[in-house]
C-alpha cells in the first residue's frame, strides 16, 4: 500500500522539538519516545495541527516500539513525529512506572471518534486512507451518520501493492485539493509511520496512523471487550481472533518486549 519513494525515503525531518521529549511529559521506552497523554490533550494537539500547517501523530502499541528497536530507521520516524500517544496499556504502565503518573491510554479506535466528534463541532474537514474498499465505504458511512456536519472531504483505499510515482502524485494532488485538515491513515504500522513520514513536507493535514482502527469502526473486525483492554489483555484476543495473520507479532513481539523493558527499567533504577 505504499509507493517505493515511501520505503527509501521514509524518515521524518529532524524538527527541534524533539516532540516533547521532557521530563514531565514523555519518556523513551527501548529508545522509541511515547508521550504521556490523554484523549482530550491528543484531540486538542491534533486540531493545532490541523491549524498549523499539519504534523503526525504515531498511536504506540507494543508491536510499534518492536518494531522501531529493530528498525533504527523507523524508530527515528516515530521519535520525529509530533504526537506518539500510548494506545497499549503495557505502555501507559511503562509511562507511570517511569514518574508519568498521569499517562492514559489513547486507544487508536477510540481517538477517532473523539478527533471525529471536535472536527465536526470545528468544521474541520477530514480524509480517510487505507483499509479495503467496502471497509473505507462503511466506514465513511457510519462516521457521517455519527457525526452531524462532519465533512469527510477524501476517502480512498489503496491497492495492496506499492503505488507507482504517479499514482502516488494523484493521491497527494487529490488530498491537497479535497481541503481536507486531518487525514487518517490506516495501513498499518509500520507502513502508516513510514507513509506519513514520507508525505510529511507534501501534504497540509494532521496525520493520525490508526492500524487497525478502520477494520474495528466499520464492524469489519471484532473489538476485545472494555474490561479485556483494561486488564492489557487485547492482544490475546486479537491472537486469538486471527491467529495465521498475528502470530509473529505477539508470540515473537511480546516475550522481548516484556525481558528487554524490565532489563532497560532495572538498568535504569541501578543509576538511579
Amino acid at each position: 500500500m505504499q509507493c517505493d519513494s515511501c520505503e527509501s525515503g521514509g524518515e521524518a525531518p529532524a524538527r527541534k522539538r524533539d516532540a516533547g521529549l521532557h521530563a514531565s511529559g514523555a519518556r523513551r521506552i527501548l529508545g522509541m519516545r511515547v508521550d504521556a497523554s490523554t484523549y482530550a490533550r491528543a484531540v486538542q494537539a491534533i486540531l493545532e495541527m490541523a491549524e498549523t500547517g499539519g504534523g503526525t501523530t504515531c498511536v504506540a502499541t507494543v508491536h510499534m516500539v518492536m518494531e522501531a528497536h529493530d528498525d533504527p530507521a523507523l524508530q527515528r520516524i516515530v521519535n520525529a513525529a509530533d504526537l506518539v500517544t500510548s494506545d497499549g496499556m503495557p505502555l501507559v504502565w511503562a509511562l507511570r512506572a517511569r514518574g508519568l503518573r498521569d499517562a492514559e491510554r489513547v486507544y487508536g479506535p477510540d481517538l477517532v471518534p473523539a478527533v471525529c466528534a471536535a472536527a465536526a463541532a470545528r468544521r474541520v474537514p477530514i480524509a480517510l486512507y487505507g483499509g479495503s474498499p467496502d471497509v473505507i465505504g462503511e466506514l465513511s458511512r457510519r462516521l457521517a451518520l455519527r457525526f452531524s456536519g462532519l465533512r469527510i472531504a477524501f476517502a480512498s483505499s489503496p491497492p495492496y501493492r506499492a503505488l507507482t510515482p504517479e499514482e502516488d502524485t494523484a493521491v497527494v494532488e487529490a488530498i491537497r485539493e479535497s481541503g481536507a485538515r486531518i487525514l487518517f491513515v490506516g495501513l498499518g504500522c509500520p507502513k502508516q509511520e513510514r507513509w506519513m513520514a514520507a508525505h510529511r513536507e507534501r501534504l497540509p493535514c494532521a496525520m493520525v496512523g490508526v492500524g487497525a482502527a478502520f477494520d474495528f469502526l466499520a464492524g469489519a473486525k471484532r473489538q476485545a471487550p472494555r474490561w479485556v483492554r483494561r486488564a492489557g489483555l487485547e492482544w490475546l484476543f486479537r491472537l486469538a481472533c486471527e491467529p495465521r495473520r498475528l502470530w509473529r507479532r505477539y508470540v515473537w513481539h511480546n516475550p522481548r518486549f516484556v525481558w528487554l523493558a524490565l532489563r532497560e527499567s532495572l538498568g535504569a533504577g541501578r543509576e538511579a
